[in-house]
Parts: structure tokens; C-alpha cells; sequence
């Protein structure tokens, strides 16, 4: 590739060249060589011309290059500063998004006894089969194996193992957890059991009382585990087998565990009745 300074040299040579030339021919003969003179701009002019456009395409271009590069960094720079700018979006609306959970959970522990600690959640079994979290309180906290753990006055599990700064709570949905429930409405009496699947399934519940979809099933505080009168979660679907006293009810956690980040633990569960957000 040629540079500006050696193209432009280049076509002024060309251009003095060819016009010592023209005025060589049409000068002092001009007269007596008209045919002549015509012959030779014939010649000559598309040559000039050529030059020209070559001097012009050479200056246009390298201008047009120049400009594409300071563009282009233009355009980094700007990429840039929306990046950054975009970063900063992200981490305004994640504080705002904590401060609003955090918010709630404030309100919601002045209700509450001043023996309770709030927890955040650090960790989860990755094992689809079992259904636990990691916390960052534990005996050095007041936290002990056995204490529930809730969230805005829904169950979400109970802790079972205890270190210093840290406990594991099995959540509702784990196959191994069991909680002594009733429906709301009725009182009906049964056992929710965790799955798999995220949800939790009502057993023991006698056939003769009756579940409907949507009922509200809550904690009876019979078990000495959780307080009475926590939510638990709702029916979506019941079934009644064609023989046998008892009858089965799917529930939906209110919880939603895949977006816990924060949690309560009752360090003094021994308050049986839980009503109107506040134990007694």
C-alpha cells in the first residue's frame, strides 16, 4: 500500500510532466502546429485525467480511512461507557431488589419475639433427591438442631445440623421432612410430607373430612416442631382412593425456595398459637 505522501508526490510529477509538455507543444509553434497540438491533447488528456481521479480516489481515501478509524475507536469508547453504565444498572437494582427483601423481613421480625435470628442463605444441596440450605447463623447465634426456620410467617424447614456459625435446614419439600398440618377452613388433621418434585403432599388426612382445591393448610403446632397456625401452603389437587380411610392432597409451598436468599429462625418455638402474624 502506498502512502499519502508518496502517492501525492507522484501525481504532481505526473501533472508537471504532462503540462511542460502541453505548453512545449501549443507555445511558440501554436500557430504553425495547430493539428499538431490538437493530436497531442488528444493524447495526453485522458492521461491527466486519469491522474486526477487517482490523486482525488489516493486523498479521499486515505480522509475516509482516517475517519473509519476514529469511528471506530468512537465507537469503543462509547461500547464501553455502556457497559459500565449497564453494570452499574445491574448493581442499583440488585441493592434495591436486597433492600426490599430485607425491608420485609425487618418488618416482619418486629412482630415477632426478640428471640429470633435472621439468616442468609449461603448454600443448597445441589442432589435433586434432597432438599436443604446452608445458613450462615449456628450455635454461636443461639441456633440449635430441631429449631424451625421461616419465612414472612411461612414454614420453610426446620434446622438439623448445627456448627458454630452455621446450620443446615431441611426444607419442607425434602422426602425426609414431615410436619403435623390441618386445613384452615375445616381443621381437618394430616402430615405433609416433602417430594421431589418441589411440592409437598397432605397424608393421613381421614376421607371423611372434606379438602377442596385451594384450601390453606397450616401448621397445628401438635408436633412441638413449628408454632400453630404457620402457613404451609395450598391444595392444588386432591384424590381419594376407593378404599382405605385416608385421603391424599397435593400443596404448594408458599415459599418459593429457588429464589430463598433470606430467613428466620425461632430461637424460642414454644409459643404454640400463632395468629394474626405474631406468636402467643
Amino acid at each position: 500500500m502506498f502512502s499519502k505522501k508518496t502517492l501525492m508526490i507522484a501525481g504532481v510529477t505526473v501533472l508537471i510532466v504532462v503540462n511542460i509538455a502541453v505548453l512545449s507543444v501549443r507555445g511558440p509553434r501554436q500557430n504553425a502546429g495547430h493539428g499538431l497540438g490538437r493530436a497531442t491533447m488528444w493524447l495526453i488528456a485522458p492521461l491527466q485525467e486519469a491522474v486526477t481521479r487517482l490523486t482525488h480516489f489516493a486523498k479521499n481515501f486515505w480522509t475516509d480511512y482516517f475517519y473509519l478509524i476514529s469511528v471506530s475507536e468512537e465507537n469503543r469508547e462509547l461500547k464501553s461507557a455502556l457497559e459500565k453504565r449497564v453494570e452499574k444498572n445491574n448493581r442499583c437494582v440488585e441493592i434495591e431488589m436486597t433492600n426490599s427483601r430485607l425491608r420485609g423481613l425487618l418488618n416482619f421480625r418486629n412482630s415477632l419475639p426478640s428471640h429470633v435470628a435472621a439468616a442468609e442463605v449461603i448454600g443448597r444441596d445441589p442432589s435433586r433427591w434432597f432438599k436443604t440450605i446452608v445458613i450462615d447463623k449456628g450455635e454461636a447465634d443461639g441456633v440449635r438442631k430441631g429449631l424451625p426456620v421461616i419465612v414472612s410467617g411461612d414454614i420453610a424447614g426446620q434446622v438439623s445440623e448445627v456448627s458454630s456459625r452455621y446450620s443446615k435446614v431441611l426444607l419442607i419439600t425434602d422426602p425426609n421432612s414431615a410436619v403435623d398440618a390441618m386445613i384452615q377452613r375445616n381443621r381437618a388433621r394430616g402430615v405433609i410430607k416433602g417430594e421431589a418434585t418441589g411440592q409437598c403432599r397432605l397424608e393421613y388426612a381421614l376421607r371423611k373430612n372434606e379438602i377442596r382445591k385451594g384450601d390453606i393448610v397450616i401448621s397445628s403446632g401438635i408436633d412441638g416442631v413449628f408454632p400453630k397456625g404457620l402457613r404451609i401452603g395450598y391444595v392444588s389437587e386432591v384424590s381419594k382412593p376407593d378404599f382405605g380411610i385416608f385421603q391424599k392432597a397435593v400443596v404448594v409451598p408458599y415459599v418459593d425456595f429457588e429464589r430463598l436468599e433470606e430467613a428466620l429462625v425461632l430461637l424460642s418455638p414454644n409459643q404454640k398459637d400463632w395468629s394474626g402474624g405474631k406468636l402467643k
